[in-house]
């Protein structure tokens, strides 16, 4: 296959040692790999070492859209091809974009096939469609903490043939390791900007949970369908209960430094 030597893959990682060997696989044709890893202590930096087109750097994470910004810095190329480190590009989207003339006006997005374990899940989460690959002089990612996304405005956004195979987790505890982080990382985001309540908490919960398992027909997925049902549902009620809880702190110090003052 022909060398694809315009275009930068940038991945930030920390503890990828499952997915990161056969995502870099399917990468052998970019000249320019950046891995920007953020603390990995399982092998993960070891494991990278042994591909010869990566460039390995090591960083501090400053939220998703902050850490890819400052990844994407490090890239040889002007154009970024934007991937996580538990997405394997197929032969078939690697063959299109290697005989793809891009233009700097337009983002492109990504066709996503999502999988539990080896599993496709069709139901729950289906096929995703995500823009991923951008000039770096014209636009790049916001700076939210979480849910990142490429700045588009402006831009006419195209997607690229062919799909990129998705392994987000491995097992149950993976599911509540991302949900902790990113549930955390969400509240920090809105902290002071966005309401909440237990009541509101439980009702995203439970909607969440009926959405994903019922209306989104998660059930036909099998286990992974009630896994990944009950992962969303539990994601949903710890981001707004933390959020509360960080809010309800914040009123409570200006309450006691007012009361402060007063005195």
């Amino acid at each position: 296959m022909t060398n694809i030597d315009h275009i930068s893959c940038v991945i930030i990682v920390k503890n990828g040692s499952d997915t990161i060997v056969p995502v870099l696989e399917a990468l052998a044709c970019f000249t320019d790999v950046v891995i920007y890893d953020n603390g990995s202590d399982d092998g993960t930096q070891s494991l990278v070492s042994n591909f010869e087109n990566v460039n390995l750097v090591e960083g501090p994470f400053l939220g998703f859209g902050e850490t890819k910004q400052r990844a994407a810095s490090y890239a040889k190329h002007d154009w970024v091809l934007s991937l996580d480190a538990d997405e394997v590009l197929t032969d078939e989207f690697i063959s299109a974009l290697a005989q793809r003339s891009l233009d700097s006006d337009k983002v492109y997005s990504i066709t996503r096939s999502n999988f539990y374990k080896e599993r496709e899940v069709k139901h729950c989460w289906g096929k995703d469609v995500i823009v991923r690959l951008y000039d770096r002089t014209k636009t790049n990612f916001n700076s939210s903490k979480v849910h990142e996304l490429v700045v588009t405005e402006g831009f006419e956004v195209e997607n690229l043939a062919g799909t990129v195979r998705h392994y987000p987790y491995q097992n149950i505890s993976q599911f509540i390791v991302k949900l902790d982080k990113y549930s955390s990382l969400f509240a920090e985001d809105k902290q002071g900007i966005k309401k909440s309540s237990p009541l509101k908490a439980s009702l995203n919960g439970i909607y969440s949970f009926f959405k994903t398992y019922f209306l989104k027909r998660g059930f036909m997925d099998g286990s992974a369908g009630l896994i990944i049902a009950f992962s969303h549902m539990a994601t949903n009620f710890y981001k707004y209960m933390k959020l509360y809880e960080l809010n309800k702190a914040a009123k409570d110090s200006r309450g006691r430094i007012e009361n402060a003052n007063d005195n």
